[in-house]
C-alpha cells in the first residue's frame, strides 16, 4: 500500500492562486478529495498527506475540515505565521488537531536568506518544541539556505520537498549535488521523491535524467529517509499520476520488497507520525 506524502487541494481562485498562470490550464480549476479518490483503488493508495498551497490560517483550517470528511487524508502540513507574537498560542490551539503533523512556508517565492532570518529560525525552533515537522520548499539556486538552516537547527525534523527542485531543463546540477550531499549528512533531514515531472520540459518525459537524479538522491539519503510523493495536481503540468507512479515503481524495483515498503509508505508514516 502507498502513502502519497505530497498532495494539494484547492478551490481555484484566480486572485489568490495567481501563481497558477494562464499557461497552466491543466490545473486552473478546483481539485478536491473526490478528484483524488479516483486514484485510491486504482493504485493501492492507502492515504495521503495534504500540503498547504496558500499562506493563510484559512488554508490550514480548510485542510483540517477536508481531512475530517475524508479519512484517506492521513496528515496535514499547514501554514502558520512563524514570525507571529502569538505563534505559541496558535500551536497550543492546534494540539487538539491531531491530523496536523507539521507546517510549510513557500520559501521558493521568497528572497534567498528568508529562512535564515532570526525570527524565522526562532519560529521553526518553536515548531520543534511542539513536535511539528517542517517542509522545506526551495529552488535549486536557493538550496544553500537549506544547508545553513539544517546546520543551525540540527535536531528539527525537516523534509525537503521535490528533491530540492533540480533543474532538469538544463541538467546543470553541480551545485544541486553539492547542497544535497551536505543536507543528507543531517540524519533529521528527509527528502520527498516528488515533483520531478515538472522540473524538466513539460510533457516530455526524460526518463534518463529523472533516473540519474534518483540515483544521486538515493545514494545520498539512503532508502530509509526517502518518501514517495506525487505533487498532485501540480504534477499534471508535466504528465499524469499513473505515469509518475509507473516510472517510480520501475526505478524502485531494484530494491527489496521491505525497502520498497519503506519508500512507499513506512518512511512517511515514521516521519509524519501518521
Amino acid at each position: 500500500m502507498i502513502i502519497d506524502s505530497h498532495v494539494h487541494f484547492w478551490k481555484f481562485d484566480p486572485v489568490r492562486d495567481a501563481w497558477i498562470t494562464k499557461d497552466m490550464t491543466a490545473i486552473r480549476r478546483d481539485f478536491l478529495p473526490e478528484d483524488f479518490s479516483f486514484y485510491l483503488n486504482e493504485n493501492q493508495i492507502e492515504g495521503c498527506v495534504a500540503v498547504q498551497a496558500d499562506q493563510s490560517d484559512e488554508e490550514t483550517n480548510f485542510l483540517v475540515n477536508l481531512a475530517k470528511e475524508n479519512p484517506f487524508i492521513k496528515g496535514i502540513i499547514g501554514w502558520i505565521d512563524l514570525t507571529s507574537e502569538r505563534l505559541e498560542e496558535s500551536l497550543q490551539n492546534y494540539q487538539s488537531e491531531k491530523l496536523i503533523k507539521g507546517f510549510r512556508h513557500i520559501a521558493e517565492g521568497e528572497e534567498t536568506g528568508f529562512l535564515l532570518q532570526r525570527n524565522i529560525l526562532d519560529g521553526i525552533s518553536t515548531l520543534h518544541q511542539y513536535d511539528y515537522t517542517f517542509d522545506i520548499l526551495l529552488r535549486q539556486n536557493q538550496l544553500s539556505d537549506a544547508v545553513k538552516l539544517s546546520e543551525k537547527l540540527p535536531n528539527q525534523p525537516f523534509i525537503l520537498d521535490h528533491c530540492g527542485k533540480p533543474d532538469l531543463k538544463t541538467n546543470y546540477l553541480k551545485d544541486w549535488k553539492l547542497n544535497i550531499s551536505e543536507l543528507a549528512q543531517n540524519p533529521n533531514m528527509y527528502c520527498k521523491v516528488s515533483g520531478l515531472l515538472t522540473q524538466g520540459n513539460w510533457n516530455v518525459i526524460d526518463e534518463k535524467s529523472i533516473f540519474e537524479t534518483l540515483d544521486f538522491i538515493f545514494s545520498q539519503f539512503g532508502i530509509k529517509r526517502l518518501v514517495f510523493g506525487s505533487d498532485w495536481p501540480v504534477m499534471l503540468l508535466g504528465g499524469n499520476y499513473m505515469l509518475w507512479l509507473k516510472l517510480i515503481s520501475k526505478y524502485i524495483s531494484q530494491f527489496s520488497k521491505e525497502e520498497q515498503e519503506l519508500f512507499f509508505s513506512g518512511n512517511a508514516k515514521e516521519f509524519y507520525k501518521l
